[in-house]
């Protein structure tokens, strides 16, 4: 586009010059009109509207040495082109200032939205940048942002619109500077979507696998960008960064006060929880960062005494963060207060954050009101469904029968897919409780969504159920799509003989080309030595 650029400015130059050049330079009167064809050949290039900021700036800068060279000519353009064409120029100029004005802003409030880990709102205003703003300069960051967001949340869902968003990027922005960031956090998305059941997933990391093998070719020389590649940014809890002071107020590094609070609970802990209760009850703006660094001491000393002073602080204290902190540490307080305190906390509290660690908490008790507290949550409608995911996932990592029972039960009863398959992967992470069967019995549903029956399929694939019980079925199944998982599932039993003999039957008697070309892949990545002859016996056929 910017040679293009520079090429039709040049034509409209060179003819504007030719046409000046049979005439003697003589003052040009008021009204002279603009020669026939001149103005058409100009306004192609006053049109065009390169795909960046920067590229449109190098682009008016070009145009702008074409009218340079053109005031040279033995013959002056008149002086109603130069007017058009500055006139054209800077209105052209405005817009991206505008544009590149407008998306700054957004662009800025995203990422103050990411550090703090609002993930949620952040690919929400990273959008707005990339679909209002496409032509902005900032634009291909906020799609590889937008990305990087959806992979801190949960769910494949997120996942595969990260992927799209990756695709936007590759597709539309080829200069971009994030482009190799890009390209691996892509892999490694693709990476998670393969270890949680995707076959498509994985496939392509098998093949860019099996690249990164081959030598590459030596690159051209090019003229060497200058390195822009930003690390993700530093997670903050609040605002400010949960280590940063107020304005006017010294950094903890620079806090005499906690080095000697640090320095008298090493020496005498007993004399040191009067102290950091004082500090507890302080209100005054410079005593946050204290509070904060004081609850983590507290935490520490495991007596009924810190309990007391943990639920004070996570009842009380004005700061969020020094109540989200108390409330994590509150999971290691055996103290059925500290169970009654982070039940209510669920039902009362407006920040995603402090009920994401009470859900943590609750996960550390093991009575009985920190399970019910979890499985209401789990159920609780009106409640964000990535937290009742995390209600789901910590009732998984509680082998219980109880558990196990109340998660099957609750599976029909979700309207979401996303927390479907949270059910999925908690009993898959269960040993025993019939957990296996059940979840044959979903992939096995007609009715189920076929990702969630897929889905199924491959967590039973991951447990210890016999081969023969997983090669049975392919027969069954009339889907095509749960054949294709089910070549996958074998593939991932390739040490059983079973899976390697199922895969070499449907490539050699499958009906359908591409089904026989999909287990023929996964027979080229196993180290079973039947496998060499079979492909060689196929060839010779």
């Amino acid at each position: 586009m910017k040679r293009t650029w520079h090429f039709v400015m040049a034509a409209g130059g060179i003819a504007l010059a030719t046409a000046a050049q049979a005439q003697v330079r003589t003052p040009a009167p008021p009204a002279t009109p603009i020669p026939p064809g001149m103005l058409e050949m100009v306004a192609p290039a006053l049109e065009m509207v390169p795909p960046s900021l920067e590229h449109a700036r190098a682009a008016m800068e070009a145009a702008r040495f074409q009218l340079e060279g053109l005031a040279m000519a033995p013959t002056p353009v008149p002086d109603e082109m130069f007017e058009l064409v500055n006139d054209r120029l800077e209105l052209l100029n405005e817009r991206f200032q505008q544009q590149g004005s407008a998306s700054d802003s957004i662009y800025s409030r995203a990422r103050a939205a990411l550090n703090r880990g609002d993930y949620r709102e952040a690919v929400r205003l990273f959008q707005q940048v990339s679909g209002r703003y496409p032509k902005a300069p900032n634009a291909s960051d906020a799609l590889y942002w937008e990305a990087y967001a959806r992979r801190r949340m949960t769910g494949d869902v997120q996942l595969r619109a990260a992927i799209r968003a990756l695709e936007k990027m590759q597709n539309n922005y080829s200069e971009a500077a994030l482009k190799s960031e890009a390209a691996a956090l892509e892999t490694a998305i693709r990476g998670e979507l393969a270890r949680s059941g995707d076959a498509r997933s994985a496939e392509e990391i098998a093949e860019r696998a099996e690249l990164a093998t081959q030598p590459r070719p030596p690159r051209s020389v090019t003229t060497p960008r200058p390195a822009v590649a930003p690390r993700p940014p530093r997670q903050s809890r609040v605002g400010r960064g949960s280590d940063e002071p107020a304005p006017g107020c010294p950094s903890l590094d620079d806090d005499e006060r906690m080095a000697a609070l640090n320095a008298l609970l090493q020496m005498d802990a007993e004399r040191a929880m009067p102290t950091l209760q004082k500090v507890l009850a302080r209100r005054d703006a410079c005593s946050e960062l204290l509070r904060r660094r004081a609850v983590f001491l507290v935490s520490q000393q495991k007596s009924p005494e810190s309990a007391d002073i943990l639920l004070n602080a996570a009842k009380t204290d004005p700061d969020l963060e020094v109540q989200r902190q108390a409330v994590f540490w509150l999971g290691q307080v055996r103290d059925e207060r500290a169970a009654d305190l982070l039940t209510q906390l669920l039902k009362s509290s407006t920040d995603d954050e402090l009920t994401d660690r009470a859900l943590f908490a609750l996960s550390q008790h093991k009575g009985a009101k920190a399970g019910d507290a979890l499985r209401a949550y789990a159920e609780q409608a009106n409640a964000p469904d990535e937290l009742r995911g995390k209600a789901i996932f910590w009732l998984g990592q509680d082998q219980s029968g109880e558990n196990a029972g109340y998660l099957k039960s609750l599976y029909p009863k979700l309207q979401n897919d996303e927390l479907k398959e949270r059910v999925l992967f908690s009993l898959s992470q269960m040993k025993g409780f019939d957990n296996p069967a059940w979840l044959l019995g979903v992939a096995q549903q007609a009715n189920e969504p076929i990702e969630l029956r897929k889905k199924a399929l491959f967590w039973v694939g991951q447990m210890n159920v016999p081969v023969p019980d997983l090669t049975g079925m392919y027969d069954k199944v009339t889907d095509r799509e749960m054949k294709e998982q089910l070549i996958f599932v074998y593939s991932q039993r390739q040490r059983d003989t079973a899976a390697v003999d199922k895969l070499m039957a449907i490539a050699k008697n499958d009906l359908d080309k591409e089904l026989r070309g999909k287990a023929l892949f996964w027979l080229a990545q196993t180290k079973d030595p039947r496998v060499v002859k079979f492909l060689e016996d196929l060839i010779n056929q």
